[in-house]
């Protein structure tokens, strides 16, 4: 399964994850002339603000849907995947990442480029999903595609390690790591709820999927869901875990 990205979708249902990211930019503390580079900046919105800071900021990311939408708000931007980005040696003094790492399939390849295209003593500062992000949200999907005889389905599609795994694995590649720190964060969604985070954060699952199957399953999960994130007021509240560190090359 290769995820699949609509800019709109992204913003209307996914605006908390930009929204939610004020911890990690005050980790990497972007200087004015900095050459940063923005690994999966989506649609660009955090680009805008670390490009506010007097940095030059470059954004990359997988997806050319998401590439052009970064675009149309004045963002440089290129695609390009995470395990061979198209830079010299040495170009960046930092590289960000939000919320993207966990999509990366060849997790190894995509450190060595990092640490490459950064200049040494560069600095890699990224949050992702961690261990037990989203737990009841897939196990719920699993169930749900499995009844419907696509069980599969879901294998693979995001990376969630344990801190003291991707610890190991950022040493592996040259890092000395100074920060990491698995952080639960309970996420309320969007007014769309389970339904459209769904329709968001697994579209490329939904789209492999007959569309009656994929509307059966997007609904049933939602169902099967409710008695454990949704609140009180019908507000729904993710299982969310990040994975935030501060690497040096």
């Amino acid at each position: 399964m290769m995820q699949t990205w609509d800019p709109f979708a992204y913003d209307r249902n996914g605006g908390f994850v930009h929204g939610l990211a004020e911890g990690v930019l005050d980790l990497l503390d972007a200087q004015k002339g900095e050459y940063i580079l923005d690994l999966g900046c989506g649609d660009g919105q955090l680009t805008q603000r670390l490009a506010a800071t007097g940095a030059h900021v470059l954004g990359v990311d997988a997806s050319s849907n998401m590439v052009e939408a970064a675009r149309a708000r004045g963002i440089e931007a290129e695609q390009a995947n995470a395990e061979l980005l198209p830079f010299h040696d040495g170009t960046f003094d930092a590289v960000f990442s939000n919320a993207a790492l966990h999509w990366v399939r060849n997790q190894d390849e995509m450190l060595a480029q990092v640490h490459r295209v950064l200049r040494a003593g560069g600095r890699f500062v990224a949050e992702m999903g961690g261990h037990g992000n989203i737990a009841a949200i897939r196990v719920a999907l699993m169930a749900v595609l499995d009844r419907h005889g696509y069980g599969d389905s879901e294998d693979g599609v995001n990376y969630f390690p344990t801190a003291e795994y991707y610890t190991e694995r950022l040493k592996r590649h040259g890092f000395r790591v100074g920060h990491m720190a698995l952080i639960p964060r309970p996420t309320q969604l969007a007014e769309s709820g389970m339904e459209g985070w769904l329709r968001t954060f697994r579209r490329g699952v939904l789209d492999g999927l007959p569309e009656d199957v994929g509307d059966a399953v997007v609904r049933e999960t939602a169902k099967l869901l409710a008695p454990a994130l949704q609140n009180e007021s019908g507000n729904w509240i993710a299982d969310y875990v990040r994975l935030r560190f501060a690497a040096i090359a």
